[in-house]
């Protein structure tokens, strides 16, 4: 088989043995936790050899970072669409700032695995620095939009930043009362908590 062909369809084979070992290891997380996850396991659950999945991955840490940076692409591209029809910057706020929201209520997996809650817990530092100031990066892109709704509104650079953390931690602090049942003893719902809290934000603050 000539080489130019060859070299592109060992490309796709090892991006698709790359991807399945991925979706192995996440089953395997969910399932048994960090501190039961080993790569040994993992390599079962995919169908391989820990000696192959050693080839594609040096830890079960690295597989996580990778499982963490592929979520938040999803993020950002659940954003990013649902900004779509924002127009003015009060829709964007409103938008921006439930989206990061809804992303996560619809994915609680998700939320576990971009807060280090997998059972067994994970250490930022345990995957790496440069590999954990990325992965914050990507989250930090996530939530720019509310700040840049914020801009928009007569925010100061400060404002808009401290309003990104606001909505972050409000809507995480939400999102775990949801998914641990807990939201029942204020006999309300996730979704409309986050909603009256971000209108709250836009008659309270004062901007301009």
């Amino acid at each position: 088989m000539p080489e130019a062909i060859e070299k592109p369809k060992k490309k796709a084979a090892s991006e698709e043995k790359r991807r399945l070992i991925l979706e192995a290891a996440r089953r395997v997380f969910e399932r048994e936790g960090l501190e039961g996850a080993s790569l040994r396991s993992i390599a079962g659950e995919a169908g391989y050899t820990p000696a192959a999945l050693y080839f594609h991955f040096d830890s079960r840490e690295e597989i996580y970072a990778e499982l963490l940076a592929s979520s938040l692409e999803s993020l950002k591209v659940f954003v990013d669409q649902s900004l779509k029809d924002g127009t003015t910057a009060r829709e964007r706020f409103e938008k921006a700032a439930f989206a990061f929201f809804d992303y996560y209520d619809k994915t609680p997996d998700d939320l576990a695995l971009g807060l280090y809650l997998f059972r067994g817990g994970i250490s930022p530092k345990s995957v790496g620095r440069d590999r954990n100031k990325e992965l914050n990066a990507a989250l930090s892109t996530c939530l720019e939009p509310i700040a840049e709704a914020a801009l928009s509104l007569g925010a100061t650079d400060k404002q808009a930043k401290d309003m990104k953390a606001r909505v972050f931690a409000h809507a995480t602090g939400v999102l775990l009362l949801s998914h641990t049942g807990r939201i029942r003893m204020f006999e309300c719902t996730a979704p409309q908590m986050m909603r009256d809290y971000i209108t709250e934000q836009l008659t309270l603050q004062k901007w301009n």
